[in-house]
């Protein structure tokens, strides 16, 4: 009983998170501007968000890694991708420096509370999700291994063709 109750619960979870909306969390970008993340999107094409941490470095090598591919997947699906720094507030200052030396061209949010993070049920980063062109989520995934980022360009391929 106790595995059908757990099989249960875990349907419903992935079944809620394919569709789940953004949680309205106040954040603020990387230059301090107010964001809501409930208000979070891409005029209606898939958009991805990646949590990170400048101390994290399978973060750093995913960004990295998509970077180098970034404008050619802005110019095939008009996608765009939001990074989201959990380095607490005494580690901020550190975000923009990693941004800028990298060359990352992302839209980068501040989350030194963690209160996305928690909103998004996210334990460990990397983590990305893909946000289709409705604002749902279509999915989640943790960790980062060499190459890894061509599944989400894929994800998103999909996702424009339906």
């Amino acid at each position: 009983m106790k595995k059908v109750v757990l099989a249960l619960v875990a349907f419903f979870a992935l079944m809620g998170e394919a569709c789940a909306q953004l949680p309205s969390v106040q954040l603020k970008d990387i230059n301090g501007k107010p964001v809501n993340t409930a208000e979070l999107n891409n005029e209606g094409k898939p958009f991805i968000i990646s949590f990170f941490a400048t101390w994290c470095k399978p973060c750093n090598r995913e960004l990295s890694a998509i970077s180098e591919v970034y404008e050619d997947w802005m110019n095939e699906t008009g996608v765009k991708v939001i990074a989201v720094s959990i380095d607490q507030a005494q580690n901020i200052n550190k975000v923009k420096p990693l941004v800028d030396s990298n060359g990352w061209e992302y839209e980068v949010l501040l989350d030194p509370n963690s209160d996305f993070r928690r909103a998004m049920g996210v334990q460990n980063i990397p983590h990305v999700f893909i946000i289709g062109g409705d604002g749902k989520i279509a999915e989640s995934r943790s960790g980062y291994t060499e190459g890894g980022e061509a599944h989400l360009i894929e994800k998103v391929r999909e996702l424009i063709s339906k």
